[in-house]
């Protein structure tokens, strides 16, 4: 029987949710399978991965072929860096603890690129709503200047209508006009 890892879909349209999963190559893509390995979320971002990564080792030295987009996957999380490394270690090029720190040192690359990424994106976050922020105010203070220039040309319209109404008020008395015949 040909096993192969591959994805298993999940989630709904347009959110799509994915279990990691060893299954007979026979099976349907969303039918029965041997063994779940984790899921992988690509609408988070970076994506999220959750893998049972001595399960994954195990089923990638047994012969389970991965797909394409699960052996990017695996190699992501370093499962097949490991199964390399093992490889390495039964023909006898390397010893177990020299494969070991090699593993290490990978993986400590591979967290510092991706909390890089992660505090990169915060970063990117940040300063587009600091910038958002800055463009608000700038329009809130030109609406409020528009806003208080009118008031008082409002106010000086209705001081200079009013300060001439008074002025021909006491200058020239009100006289009646004699009705129309």
């Amino acid at each position: 029987m040909a096993t192969k890892i591959r994805l298993q879909r999940h989630g709904k349209k347009g959110n799509a949710f994915f279990h990691i999963v060893v299954a007979d190559g026979r099976a349907p893509r969303d039918g029965r399978y041997i063994e779940k390995l984790g899921t992988y979320n690509p609408v988070t971002n970076p994506a999220t991965i959750e893998l049972n990564f001595e399960r994954a080792v195990h089923w990638v030295s047994t012969g389970a072929t991965p797909t394409d987009t699960t052996k990017a996957l695996l190699s992501y999380k370093g499962v097949m860096m490991k199964e390399h490394l093992l490889r390495g270690v039964a023909k006898g090029a390397l010893t177990l603890d020299q494969a070991e720190v090699k593993f290490q040192d990978w993986l400590n690359a591979k967290e510092a690129k991706i909390s890089g990424k992660i505090n990169k994106l915060a970063a990117t976050k940040k300063s587009s709503l600091e910038e958002k922020l800055a463009n608000e105010k700038a329009v809130k203070d030109a609406r409020t200047k528009a806003i208080s220039d009118k008031a008082a040309e409002v106010a000086a319209a209705a001081l200079a209508a009013a300060t001439p109404a008074e002025d021909t008020a006491s200058e020239a008395p009100a006289t009646e006009e004699a009705p129309a015949e």
